[in-house]
């Protein structure tokens, strides 16, 4: 038995002539068409509603054959294809015969037919037939084509970031020109070709929108981190400026070329009092934020001892190789940077199990219990 399905996959049988979907039937299937062509005479699921006709009455003189119209909803999307799913099994269960059913679908264009495969999984299809006005053909799977890539993030921002950063240079040259600067239009159009190539090729676009979603939520709910972050950014690139600085000052007294040694330890000893500050900033910041949100846990404060010890053996080390401290000295002060780290962790761990706080696990599992709950 032959099955000829019409689909109307964004509904415009159903919204514009409230016909009950699905029409299953010559006579039925004729009348839906004609009350189509009567509310939007220019709608070309018309078209195929009367296609749908047409091979009921060519192949029915040679086998049995049965028409039937499927509609979604006005999406289009992965709702309208369920939908129609839903309603070829009615049309099915409906049709009465012994013989096994196969089927033709008429379509009126490439939306309606991403809709195949799921008749498909239901009945064997023989053929596609899509029906368009002649002229209109190309036009209509053009401007499909160009639909679904605008709907696409991905592929609109392969293309059309690319395609506008292109479209910007003359007027980028324009403005260069007034300002006189017609140089720089190359290098910063080459340049914003360069990064966003890069990043396309490295994946980490994903990692920019999560960086840039959580700033913007740390705008909005007002977070210190967002601040102490930037702090500590600025104390980062005085840390690096100091560095060089105390580099040069030590190869201006010593006259010559220095060791690897040497310019590692210089670096370090101008740089490292900064680099503190900076983890200073951002843990004190991040401790801020913890408690502000009920989530401050004692041991959190260890952070701000570990910098201050780390920091402090750093910059010990570093003057020791530059000669400006001695050997007791170094190890008076990595003795007490030890002490100092050990003693912190102890401290908040008894003051944790003295205020009888949950660690991180138990938190853990407190949620996984309330989210099962």
């Amino acid at each position: 038995m032959l099955l000829v399905l019409c689909v109307d996959l964004d509904d415009d049988l159903g919204r514009k002539t409230g016909v009950p979907t699905p029409v299953v039937g010559r006579n039925e299937v004729e009348h839906a068409a004609v009350s189509l062509a009567e509310a939007d005479p220019e709608d070309s699921d018309v078209n195929v509603l009367f296609e749908g006709v047409h091979l009921h009455d060519q192949y029915s003189t040679e086998e049995n054959v049965e028409v039937a119209a499927v509609t979604g909803v006005e999406r289009g999307d992965v709702a309208a294809n369920r939908k129609v799913g839903r309603e070829v099994d009615e049309v099915l269960a409906s049709i009465r015969s012994d013989e096994p059913v196969r089927a033709v679908v008429v379509t009126d264009g490439a939306q309606d037919e991403s809709v195949v495969p799921v008749i498909r999984s239901r009945v064997p299809i023989d053929a596609v037939k899509r029906v368009v006005v002649r002229q209109a053909q190309d036009l209509e799977s053009m401007y499909y084509t160009l639909k679904q890539v605008m709907n696409d993030p991905e592929t609109r921002g392969t293309i059309l970031v690319p395609l506008g950063i292109l479209l910007l240079i003359y007027p980028l040259a324009v403005l260069a020109d007034v300002l006189g600067l017609p140089g720089a239009v190359l290098g910063v159009s080459s340049a914003a070709v360069g990064l966003y190539a890069l990043f396309r090729g490295l994946g980490l676009e994903s990692t920019v929108d999560e960086t840039v979603e959580r700033v913007r939520s740390g705008l909005y709910t007002g977070r210190v981190t967002l601040i102490t972050y930037v702090v500590a950014a600025a104390l980062l690139v005085i840390g690096g400026v100091e560095g060089m600085n105390e580099l040069a000052t030590v190869r201006a007294d010593t006259g010559g070329s220095l060791a690897p040694s040497t310019i590692v330890a210089a670096l370090t000893f101008g740089a490292v009092r900064w680099f503190a500050a900076a983890g200073l900033t951002t843990s004190l910041g991040q401790v801020t934020d913890e408690y502000l949100a009920d989530r401050f846990r004692w041991r959190y404060l260890n952070a701000p001892f570990y910098v201050l010890s780390i920091a402090a053996v750093l910059h010990m080390l570093s003057a020791f190789f530059l000669g400006y401290v001695t050997l007791t000295e170094l190890a008076a002060v990595l003795t007490a940077g030890t002490l100092v780290s050990v003693l912190s962790t102890l401290t908040f761990a008894v003051v944790e199990s003295w205020r009888g706080e949950p660690d991180a696990e138990t938190d853990a599992d407190a949620d996984t219990e309330a989210d099962a709950a």
